[in-house]
């Protein structure tokens, strides 16, 4: 078979693949808002079927013999990415498609179908029940869910193959090319550093009042402000909408279709605002993706680290920044003048920047929220180390918390529960949010040395050049490049947590009246 019909093959059942994963998402987007609660039976009956149609697509022998036409070697033990710089006869972008198939075959090929639809049925299962578990802050009610979920993971853990330990094979499916050991050298890197600094803040003399963002505010005003900030983002109503779910998130469609979901607290401004911004930050990245990739694999985001910066940057650093509400701040005292007739911009300002050592990782300030990470993130890994068991998740999750945040859960809503990642089965995705927050910084860098009056620019509420610039120089490019290639190529060096710690401190430096 000939280069062409090889790349031809592909592309045809890439696309295919595409649109089974965007119908799932249809699904899921339904479940998680407007589903009714008893139609979970015959919708994880649906999602089964999808993942089993997707899996025997996505193992096609056809897809191996063109692979192999092209020159890759399937059955190397070990995928390296200088495998396919090598491939004569093709672009840039032909390669990263070949590559991308290449790794998705691979891993999918080690699986069987039996197992991947009872993995799709389970987790839909699992997640209805942790809904129901959370709202009853009852972990009984959840926990044989999650233990059968866990079992499926391990499972296909061992099917797919790791090089040191469980974790590296569930992590490479949200952070393609990364192992455990590169995470945990990455942490190390910035996690006393961190501790030092929220230590530094909680000892300061410094008070900042809070009280004014947990009076009562009108949620159809919080919601009518919220759209208004997304559509200075940038964000297309014409392609998207904004709902309402038990846990925020973003879905993909269509390549013109992207949901966003948030969820509204009538005492907690800034629950629902800066949940919007953050889906926001997702969704503009999964419209802003090249015309040519669309119909290919290559249409997603680089890695969830890659995805999470864009929400990160987005959230805290554009949205949190003085400048941001400088713009935005009257707008948002003419839709609650009577709660916010006494505060000032910047009072407001420290208000939505205190830092504070809490239960909740969505609502946890920027300093202490990898602390968060932390947590999980040791806890994931011991679990599928067989160290903990499901049922003393409990008693681990909360003393995580007591030694790290220095905080300790009265429940499980507030404790366990309080995500619904692991009911869907996405272990190995929580470190991506601490890799989003030191890529967002990093990338942030670079955006300030290429537009010289950004600051002014966002001070006027003109945030077209933060979103022109994250176009051209990260969403066009979709997945070609891998997370560490692509932040090497934006900002000219690996992914270093030192600009991160440098935006911090110099940040909270001047909030907290710092030494």
């Amino acid at each position: 078979m000939s280069v062409k019909d090889s790349l031809e093959t592909l592309k045809k059942i890439g696309s295919e693949l595409i649109r089974i994963s965007q119908i799932s998402a249809l699904l899921g987007w339904d479940q998680e808002t407007y589903m009714p609660r008893e139609g979970i039976d015959d919708r994880a009956s649906q999602q089964a079927l999808l993942s089993g149609w997707q899996h025997e697509r996505l193992t096609d022998p056809k897809i191996g013999k063109a692979l192999e036409d092209l020159g890759v070697d399937i059955e190397v033990k070990r995928l390296e990415l200088s495998q396919f710089i090598s491939i004569p006869g093709l672009s840039e972008e032909d390669r990263a498609f070949v590559r991308e198939m290449t790794r998705n075959y691979r891993r999918e090929k080690k699986l069987p179908k039996s197992l991947v639809e009872e993995f799709a049925k389970e987790t839909s299962i699992s997640q209805s029940k942790w809904v129901e578990a959370r709202e009853r802050s009852d972990f009984e009610i959840f926990a044989p869910h999650l233990e059968r979920v866990l079992k499926i993971e391990m499972e296909m853990a061992e099917l797919i193959g790791y090089e040191s330990e469980p974790y590296d094979a569930l992590l490479d499916a949200y952070e393609p090319w990364m192992t455990t050991k590169e995470l945990v050298n990455v942490f190390d890197r910035f996690e006393t550093a961190l501790k030092n600094l929220v230590d530094r803040i909680v000892d300061s003399s410094k008070e900042i009042n809070d009280s004014f963002l947990y009076k009562r505010y009108n949620v159809r005003k919080q919601e009518a402000f919220g759209r208004e900030l997304l559509e200075a983002m940038g964000f297309d109503f014409d392609k998207g909408r904004l709902d309402v779910s038990a846990h925020p998130f973003t879905t993909t469609i269509g390549f013109s279709d992207v949901r966003l979901t948030t969820r509204y607290s009538e005492n907690n401004l800034k629950d629902a605002i800066f949940g919007i911004i953050h889906e926001g930050g997702h969704g503009l990245y999964e419209l802003g993706f090249s015309e040519n990739l669309r119909g290919n694999i290559l249409a997603e985001g680089a890695s969830m680290g890659i995805h999470e910066s864009q929400s990160r940057l987005w959230e805290n650093i554009i949205g949190r920044s003085y400048g941001f509400w400088s713009a935005f701040y009257p707008k948002l005292t003419e839709y609650f003048e009577d709660a916010l007739r006494r505060v000032t911009l910047e009072d407001f300002y420290r208000a939505v920047n205190i830092v504070r050592p809490s239960l909740i990782r969505v609502m946890a300030d920027e300093v202490t929220y990898n602390l968060h990470i932390l947590v999980r993130f040791k806890i994931e890994r011991a679990l599928l180390n067989r160290e903990i068991s499901v049922n003393e998740l409990p008693r681990v999750w909360n003393n995580e918390y007591e030694y790290l945040l220095g905080v300790r859960p009265s429940n499980d809503a507030e404790g366990v529960l309080q995500d619904i990642h692991w009911s869907l089965g996405y272990i190995g995705y929580f470190p991506t949010y601490s890799l989003g927050n030191l890529y967002s910084a990093q990338f942030y860098m670079k955006m300030r040395e290429d537009i010289e009056d950004l600051d002014e620019e966002i001070e006027r509420g003109n945030l077209r050049p933060v979103l022109g610039w994250l176009r051209e120089n990260i969403h066009r490019y979709g997945k070609i490049y891998p997370a560490g290639e692509l932040c090497k190529h934006v900002t000219g060096e690996p992914l270093n947590p030192q600009y991160f710690m440098d935006y911090l401190e110099k940040k909270y430096s001047e909030i907290y009246s710092l030494n």
